[in-house]
């Protein structure tokens, strides 16, 4: 009780002695009047209850209010003075994972025409840019020696085919020549056995037989390689009459010409002068150098995209046609082969791009932004801060690194907060006044 309440009692009870004594006074004066309150009294004595009520109200309630506003006060300066931190939120990465990996852009097929005929390039139809149709004629080769020696050769088979015929009558008289040895050695071998000649005069004849025999085999040989020296006269004539149509270059298949490193009246030799370059550039190829931990999740048919630097806000849409299924011992990477759709000529052969693979996860790892971390002596640490505001610094094991973000592979759970770029008031076990940043940038991109 204060002072004031003590006050307040005792004037209520000299109010109480005064209303006593008048009471009594006018008992005496009226004593043959019946008893009861006058009513002056009661209304007296509702006044004195209403004013006590009141001056209780205001002795007890106020000073409790006034002391509730100090407390909260008091509560509202400490939480302003503690220090603001920006937090934010750890979230898992997409179930879809972006690999960027940077490549050159190539055509599918692209071969150079080397000249096929010796001899001076008599007229170029095609020049670097030209899209060519398969078999189209790109230039023409004069080479006049090249009829000279088809006549030799021309000339050569039918030496050979004279050889032949000279072989074949050889042939057949040496077949006659045996006959009559072959009937004449039996003559002699009847007369022989009948006693009518000697022993030696037949031996002779039978030599002679055996003689025509094997000149008839010798002669077959020469008729063999007559026509064997014919064949290669003839592959020859073949051969030049094929160089012959070498002097007309035509398009391997149907591109763009990409080099030409010749002008009309150069002389090219066969096989050495490289005459143009031509690619095919309605189907382009990148290979991309995947590392070991995403080599898992690339497969054939998935799908790729193309962005270049040079056309801003384009997107091209490719697919993995084909993988190495192994690693480079070197370089721990796999090679992937990226093929993309060019009809229309929008891409060209030797640009950069960046090839961004959709890749699949099953379990996405924790996320954090890169500017949470704390490295210090035992290792990379975050600053959690918990539901009150107070900070506890958490040991974590770190994944990959994306640059503005960062893995997390253990140490953290879903949702915790973490505050950004801690300052030295952001320490072990201090209260802070947490703020929740903006959303930050996608995570998972590499």
């Amino acid at each position: 009780m204060t002072g004031a309440e003590d006050q307040l009692r005792s004037e209520i009870a000299e109010l109480k002695r005064q209303l006593a004594e008048q009471k009594k006074q006018a008992d005496g004066e009226a004593g043959h009047q019946p008893k009861g309150p006058s009513p002056i009294s009661l209304v007296v004595l509702a006044l004195l209850i209403v004013v006590v009520i009141v001056v209780g109200f205001f002795a007890g309630y106020l000073p409790r209010q006034r002391r509730e506003m100090v407390l909260a006060a008091e509560s509202t300066a400490a939480i302003q003075s503690l220090p603001e931190v920006n937090v934010v939120p750890v979230k898992r990465s997409s179930a879809q994972s972006s690999l960027v990996m940077p490549g050159n852009i190539q055509p599918v097929t692209e071969a150079p025409v080397l000249a096929r005929a010796s001899g001076y390039l008599k007229k170029r139809y095609a020049d670097i840019g030209d899209r060519v149709r398969e078999g189209q004629v790109l230039a023409e080769i004069e080479a006049p020696e090249l009829k000279q020696q088809i006549r030799q050769a021309q000339a050569a088979i039918d030496q050979a085919n004279s050889a032949i015929q000279q072989a074949e009558a050889a042939l057949q008289q040496a077949r006659a020549n045996e006959n009559l040895a072959r009937v004449t050695a039996q003559r002699w071998q009847n007369l022989l056995a009948r006693g009518v000649v000697s022993r030696q005069e037949n031996d002779t004849y039978q030599a002679q037989y055996q003689a025509q025999q094997a000149n008839v085999q010798a002669l077959e040989k020469a008729v063999a390689a007559a026509r064997s020296n014919a064949g290669a006269a003839e592959a020859n004539l073949a051969r030049l009459q094929e160089l012959l149509g070498y002097q007309t270059v035509r398009a391997p298949f149907a591109g763009v010409i990409t080099v030409r490193n010749v002008d009309q009246g150069a002389l090219v030799n066969e096989g050495n002068t490289l005459l143009f370059r031509i690619a095919q550039t309605d189907r382009l190829r990148i290979y991309l150098n995947v590392p070991q931990g995403d080599a898992p999740s690339v497969r054939v048919g998935q799908q790729a995209t193309l962005d270049l630097p040079d056309l801003p806000g384009r997107k091209f849409t490719g697919t993995v046609t084909r993988t190495a299924n192994a690693l480079d011992p070197a370089t721990r990477t796999l090679l992937v082969e990226v093929q993309v759709p060019n009809r229309a000529g929008t891409l060209l052969p030797g640009m950069y791009a960046q090839v961004d693979l959709a890749v699949p996860r099953k379990d996405p790892p924790l996320v954090i932004p890169s500017d949470t971390l704390v490295v210090r002596a035992n290792g990379p640490q975050v600053p959690v801060v918990a539901a009150d505001g107070t900070v506890h610094y958490t040991p974590i094991q770190l994944g990959r690194d994306f640059g503005d973000h960062l893995e997390v592979l253990s140490g953290l759970q879903e949702g915790q907060r973490l505050a950004v770029n801690p300052s030295d008031a952001v320490r072990e076990g201090a209260k802070v006044k947490p703020l929740v940043s903006a959303e930050r940038g996608p995570a998972g991109k590499k």
